[in-house]
């Protein structure tokens, strides 16, 4: 395990930068030390050098996110898409390269050329490659129904899901294998599929441990139902996983 000082020695990203990666969702870490302290793993390393491969192809922090941490996330296939965007990168600058020196031998003789700087072939290419890995059908369904909402409606249905966080809130102490905070486990699984997307069984996994994985979802779950709800959801997710069918 590497505390956040020797992740940020190790790949010369700044420590207030990973702490904002922590805070956003981006890359979280995958323990604390007893003191507090962020402590990485080998996959949050590698997930690093993803995120890092990503943004040297210059893309936006938030489709980084969608990507990264999407449940069928496939890092090889991801990693051949990289590398050939890179190689797009590199011919690109190649030819820019040359065009300066020719401009620097020729002058006025290139002052209509402007094809070294035409990258739509790599525009073209990185648009399909963000369909791709980012338009997966949860997130389409999301979209489609999101965009025919108001706003006055996503802060009614924010407000019902957080109603369903403080239900578990009243329930934390009990057992959460128990029926009633199963129930819940359900209705919750209904509320995302009605109002967001398809919540398979093994999506509502993957949300609950997003839950308590730290950050804004485990504040404003634990907000809305009490200290540790946050950690009370993933174990009840969980144990509904379990037993639910496929």
């Amino acid at each position: 395990m590497r505390t956040v000082h020797e992740v940020s020695q190790l790949s010369g990203i700044s420590i207030r930068a990973l702490q904002y990666y922590d805070r956003i969702g981006l890359l979280r870490p995958s323990s604390y030390s007893p003191a507090g302290y962020r402590l990485y793993d080998e996959a949050d390393i590698g997930k690093l050098q993803q995120i890092l491969l990503f943004r040297e192809l210059e893309f936006p922090l938030k489709e980084i996110s969608k990507i990264v941490n999407d449940p069928d996330f496939d890092r090889n296939k991801a990693l051949e898409k990289q590398i050939a965007l890179l190689e797009m990168h590199k011919d690109h600058l190649t030819e820019l390269i040359s065009f300066a020196r020719e401009l620097q031998t020729k002058g006025d003789a290139l002052m209509e050329d402007f094809k070294a700087f035409d990258k739509s072939k790599i525009e073209e290419y990185a648009a399909a490659a963000k369909r791709e890995w980012g338009d997966t059908p949860e997130y389409s369904a999301y979209k489609e129904k999101a965009d025919g909402r108001s706003e006055k409606t996503e802060i009614r249905l924010s407000r019902q899901m957080m109603d369903i966080f403080a239900a578990f809130g009243e329930m934390r102490s009990q057992d959460p294998a128990n029926e009633a905070v199963q129930e819940v486990v359900q209705k919750l699984q209904d509320f995302i599929t009605e109002h967001y997307y398809h919540c398979s069984n093994n999506m509502l996994c993957h949300l609950g441990n997003l839950y308590a994985a730290g950050g804004e979802f485990t504040e404003n779950i634990d907000q809305a139902g009490g200290s540790g709800t946050a950690a009370f959801v993933q174990r009840a997710i969980q144990i509904y996983n379990k037993h639910a069918p496929n």
